[in-house]
C-alpha cells in the first residue's frame, strides 16, 4: 500500500495504528517511510519512525526511513527495490509512506497494489490543490481525523471529493475509487 496526503493528514499514525492491527492479526508488515531531504545539507530528518514508537518496537513490523536525497516523485530512487526485498523477507504487507507534500508526488502509485490518499477534514480547500495530478492515481481518499469537531468538515470534504471524482477519467474498468 502506498500512502500520500499533505503534512498534518496524519500518515505517521495512521500507519502506526493500521500496522499494529496486522500485526495483531499476525501479517508481518514492514514500513518504508520517505522523508524529504534538505536542499542545502542533503541530510534527512528520518523522523517518521520515531512517530511509530509502538509499532517500532513490534517484532513483526519493521520500519525504514530512507531520505529522498533529491528524487522526485515522493519516494525515493530505490523505494521499488526495497519493496521487492521486503516481500522477499517475508512481509506479507508493505507499506509506503511518500514524502506527502504536494500533488505530484504519486510515484508510488506505479509500485504498489493500492495507493491511498490520506487528507485532513479542515486544511483548506484541498480539491483545488488535489483535483489534476494526485487525486487521478488514488484508488483510496481517507478523510483522517474525522471525530470530535470536525465530523462536519470531514462529510463536507468528502462530499467534494466523491463528486470531483466522478468527473475523472476512470484508470480501471473493475475498481472504481472510494472516498
Amino acid at each position: 500500500l502506498g500512502l500520500s496526503g499533505p503534512p498534518g493528514a496524519g500518515k505517521s499514525t495512521f500507519i502506526e495504528c493500521f500496522g499494529k492491527m496486522l500485526t495483531e492479526r499476525k501479517h508481518k508488515v514492514s514500513v518504508l517511510a520517505v522523508d524529504p531531504s534538505s536542499s542545502t545539507s542533503g541530510g534527512s530528518l528520518l523522523g517518521d519512525k520515531t512517530r511509530m514508537t509502538e509499532l517500532s518496537r513490534d517484532m513483526n513490523a519493521y520500519i525504514r526511513p530512507s531520505p529522498t536525497s533529491g528524487t522526485l516523485g515522493g519516494v525515493t530512487r530505490t523505494t521499488n527495490e526495497a519493496i521487492l526485498l521486503c516481500e522477499g523477507g517475508g512481509y506479507d504487507v508493505v507499506l509506503v509512506e511518500t514524502v506527502g507534500v504536494g500533488q505530484s508526488e504519486f510515484a508510488v502509485a506505479d509500485m504498489v497494489d493500492m495507493f491511498i490518499l490520506l487528507l485532513p477534514p479542515a486544511g483548506g480547500d484541498e480539491l483545488q490543490v488535489f483535483l489534476r495530478g494526485i487525486i487521478e492515481m488514488a484508488d483510496l481518499v481517507a478523510i483522517n481525523k474525522a471525530d470530535g469537531d470536525l465530523v462536519v468538515a470531514a462529510r463536507r470534504i468528502q462530499a467534494e471529493y466523491v463528486s470531483a471524482m466522478k468527473l475523472l477519467r476512470k484508470r480501471s474498468r473493475v475498481w472504481r475509487p472510494k472516498v
